[in-house]
């Protein structure tokens, strides 16, 4: 997600500005881009708001609810690359925090010393050795490569906020799971706009070296350097 891309990238200071020959179609990425900012000129202010008007419990709260139905398609994706160990802790959390932490609203599990994890189809494709191809800029949903955006989609297949029947509580659950993710990047908006010469560039930098080490694990790899690892934003 661009969340964690522009986070991780931001704080490891492992970004570069250098064109990308993984972006062949830059001209219409860019248009994309401007589309997506000219749409956050209406969803910012919404967050915002949401931000200062949300006591920090209640947007916790919100966080581990929608993070506990994520954590069941981790599990999954967890299975399908062949960790069984951290997909069976996966499915430890859910059925801890739906019981206990009432319905993943409280995150016990992780106070019981049970990891949280996050994997998504995308991330599974690229432990079976599907290339990535060339990176996209999308409307609404961000930066993703080819590999990434046929992932999206089986993400959001089996996601189940989509199979509630009652239209206007399946709508009112993604907005507010939309609105509470585009809050949560609110404190690295001035980050990036200090850092970044060029935004688009340094978005789809962090984020396609962000992707690398979350398929492989925290590797990264920083020019003149190769392949290192990278955790809690630092690289070694």
């Amino acid at each position: 997600m661009l969340i964690v891309a522009v986070i991780a990238v931001v704080l490891s200071g492992c970004a570069t500005t250098e064109n990308n020959p993984k972006d062949p179609f830059e001209g219409f990425n860019r248009a994309m881009f401007k589309v997506n900012e000219g749409i956050d000129v209406v969803v910012k202010p919404m967050a915002q708001g949401y931000d200062a008007a949300a006591p920090l419990p209640v947007k916790a709260g919100i966080g581990n609810f929608f993070g506990n139905i994520f954590d069941v398609w981790t599990a999954v994706n967890n299975f399908l690359q062949g960790k069984g160990e951290q997909g069976l802790s996966d499915f430890g959390r859910v059925l801890v925090n739906t019981t206990i932490g009432i319905g993943g609203v409280f995150d016990v599990a992780s106070e019981m010393g049970l990891e949280k994890h996050a994997e998504d189809f995308g991330q599974t494709l690229g432990k079976w050795g599907v290339d990535d191809g060339p990176f996209f800029f999308w409307p609404i949903i961000g930066p993703r490569t080819t590999r990434d955006t046929f992932g999206w989609f089986v993400d959001t297949y089996a996601d189940p906020v989509w199979y509630v029947n009652d239209i206007p509580l399946r709508n009112s659950l993604v907005g507010v799971r939309y609105i509470d993710l585009r809050a949560s990047l609110l404190p690295t908006d001035r980050i990036v706009d200090q850092a970044a010469f060029d935004k688009y560039i340094y978005i789809r930098d962090a984020y396609l070296q962000n992707r690398f080490s979350e398929i492989n694990d925290g590797k990264t790899v920083i020019e003149g350097r190769g392949e290192v690892e990278c955790k809690q934003s630092r690289c070694f």
